[in-house]
């Protein structure tokens, strides 16, 4: 599993749930139900401290987990491809998505 932040654009549903999302200029559509909890960021070791009277989204991280298939990659290719699995957090204030972790990733082959 990998773990870091980048962008990514990601379309929803009119409930919020991530559908869709490009990353690293790929498309890719959500294939399973995706999953969503709360994580307690780490404002005690940040040097910005939350305003008093701060709500949501400044203490807790909103967090999906999401099984996505490139764009297009139906079964009706005769080819069966794995999910990829990944963990996108949603910035309230903003509305801007981060990409934070990747499950289950291939990885590389070194020569």
């Amino acid at each position: 599993m990998g773990m870091f932040s980048e962008a990514v654009a990601v379309d929803c549903a009119p409930d919020g749930q991530p559908q869709s999302l490009v990353w690293a200029g790929r498309s890719y559509e959500v294939c399973a139900e995706p999953l969503r909890w709360y994580e307690r960021r780490q404002w005690w070791a940040e040097d910005s401290r939350a305003p008093l009277g701060s709500g949501p989204g400044v203490v807790d991280h909103e967090i999906w987990r999401v099984q996505v298939l490139p764009a297009g990659s139906g079964t009706g290719n005769g080819k069966f491809q794995e999910p990829l699995t990944l963990d996108l957090t949603r910035h309230i204030r903003s509305g801007r998505w981060r990409l934070l972790r990747i499950h289950d990733a291939l990885q590389p082959r070194t020569a």
